[in-house]
């Protein structure tokens, strides 16, 4: 079953910490450029060339920011040979992002495009799987198990205690073409495109219907975030699913799970949907369920009475009975483009921290609480307080709102952005939408000064309150539901920042703090607060 590496367990990993570092600052910190100066436009423009064979669209929109002519026609050209080799290669996935990107702009070059968006959308819904519906009605539940394979890697022979054993994983995964692609988790198959696997592996699927025959297989697409995989085989698949809906689900709606727990092909199971927004995911909710599901069972599909998905089943806590989960079809359905233009799935940023905003009890947007120097809102010129309340011409009401669109978007793309600033003022502006790294948390500790990326990765705002030691702060700030509010700090508290650590794959922060509690009569003493580096807050 799939390891909760991101938002399970995170109370453990303060054990673990291997890597000390001391507290420091960043030797540079980035600061926004003045466009007024010409020795800063200068400097500027020639960050722009050099930036422009290795990301073209992401040069022309900081192009666009210098509002230089000419460095906006090289740019253009730039971009316009990237969109014509992605043409030539049936791209598109990146004709679109490229294409969508010159369109948010409004520039002179979109008219020189080979293809409109229309023509590009159609091309892409004809060879993306998936995005077809079939007819499944009027079929007996059991009979959809013929969509169904047994995910099988063979990693060879490993050797424990001078004996030598079959070395195996093996999951589930369903037809969502009659060409032969499938669906299945990344963590299935995780060992066939983890880099840092040196071991061998062969894939390998097993048809419902043969169970004795292991036919070859590929991985075509992959995204460790929402733990999904694109498989391909050479197969005339016996079924295909139709990608159904999870939007009407509801608590104590019935499904049905299809897979192959412990190795047991052809295996169905029913329950209900126990939950819809676990927070298991750093950029998502998933489904609980209570349908029997074990090891092996990953990639299976959640089904309704007319075998339409509904979810993916990606882990199960075994110690638990009836405690499994499931990820949304939604995000199968915005990801497939993706996954189908191979390799690993980037996922888009602008380089910010925020919970959504209340007013009267109301949700009202996201507020920016944090912004990383340096990023897209750092240089869009989003200041932090400011409410995000639309993106790419989608409505943003809530932190998930900005999760749900953004999981749409390609990343390296630019779009729309709207916010408000204060009571009434609104901005609308274009933003390029980076690449968001693994841990967001340790690229801000690294990148930016402690005061301010401690806001983001513990929910404290410092104050720096002496010239003479670098580690004495005062709280300026605490952020509700945070670590340090849940840790019982508050504002004004003086502290001093003895110790910082990072665990061995920088992913989550351990910090020794020396504090006098206001809530506790300034008693003072040394805390330890962790935290991961990774969470739903980043976008």
């Amino acid at each position: 079953m799939f390891a909760f590496k991101k938002n399970i367990g995170f109370l453990l990993f303060i054990l673990c910490f291997i890597s000390c570092t001391s507290v420091r600052e960043p030797q540079h910190v980035y600061t926004d450029i003045d466009y007024t100066q010409e020795d800063a436009r200068k400097e500027e423009r020639k960050r722009i060339l050099d930036l422009l064979e290795k990301n073209p669209v992401q040069a022309l929109w900081r192009a666009s920011l210098l509002d230089d002519s000419q460095t906006i026609s090289d740019c253009e050209k730039s971009v316009l040979e990237e969109f014509d080799s992605a043409v030539q290669k049936s791209d598109w996935f990146n004709a679109l992002r490229i294409q969508k990107s010159l369109e948010t702009i409004h520039a002179p070059s979109l008219g020189q495009l080979s293809k409109t968006r229309s023509e590009l959308l159609s091309l892409s819904k004809n060879v993306v799987p998936g995005l077809h519906k079939n007819s499944n009605e009027n079929k007996k539940i059991s009979s959809y198990i013929s969509g169904t394979v047994t995910i099988w890697v063979d990693k060879g022979i490993k050797v424990q205690n001078g004996m030598g054993y079959a070395d195996r994983v093996i999951g589930s995964g369903f037809f969502i073409s009659k060409d032969g692609y499938i669906v299945t988790n990344h963590h299935v198959i995780e060992d066939l495109v983890n880099k840092k696997n040196e071991g061998f592996s062969r894939l390998f699927i097993k048809l419902a219907e043969d169970s004795d025959t292991r036919i070859p297989a590929k991985v075509i697409g992959y995204d460790p975030e929402i733990d999904l995989a694109l498989l391909k085989t050479e197969v005339d698949a016996p079924f295909v699913f139709t990608l159904g809906s999870s939007a009407d689900l509801d608590v104590g709606d019935k499904i049905y799970a299809i897979g192959s727990p412990v190795g047991l092909e052809r295996t169905l199971t029913s329950g209900i949907v126990s939950a819809t927004d676990r927070k298991l995911f750093t950029l998502g909710s998933v489904m609980q369920i209570d349908a029997a599901v074990n090891q092996g069972n990953s990639g299976g599909p959640c089904i309704d009475s007319n075998g339409n998905v509904q979810a993916i089943v990606f882990a199960g806590m075994l110690q638990f009975e009836g405690l499994n989960f499931a990820i949304p079809v939604e995000y199968l359905k915005s990801l497939l483009p993706a996954l189908y233009a191979g390799g690993k799935v980037l996922h888009p940023w602008i380089g910010c921290y925020g919970h959504t905003k209340k007013e009267l009890g109301k949700d009202a947007g996201l507020e920016v609480q944090y912004i990383f120097p340096g990023n897209s809102a750092s240089r869009a010129r989003i200041l932090v307080g400011d409410v995000i309340t639309e993106l790419d011409g989608e409505k943003i009401t809530t932190l998930e709102d900005m999760q749900n669109v953004l999981m749409k978007l390609p990343a390296k793309s630019i779009v729309k952005i709207k916010y408000r600033r204060g009571e009434e003022e609104l901005f609308e502006s274009e933003i390029y939408l980076g690449i968001r790294p693994e841990n967001p948390g340790y690229v801000i500790y690294k990148g930016d000064i402690i005061a301010k990326s401690f806001v983001p990765i513990f929910g404290m705002k410092l104050v720096a309150v002496s010239s003479s030691n670098s580690r004495k702060y005062s709280i300026e700030q605490i952020i509700k539901g945070s670590v340090a509010d849940e840790s019982g700090f508050s504002e004004n508290d003086p502290i001093e920042i003895r110790n910082i650590q990072l665990n061995d794959d920088n992913s989550g922060m351990y910090a020794e703090i020396y504090a006098k509690n206001r809530k506790k009569g300034y008693l003072d003493g040394v805390m330890a607060i962790g935290a991961p580096l990774d969470s739903p807050y980043y976008f």
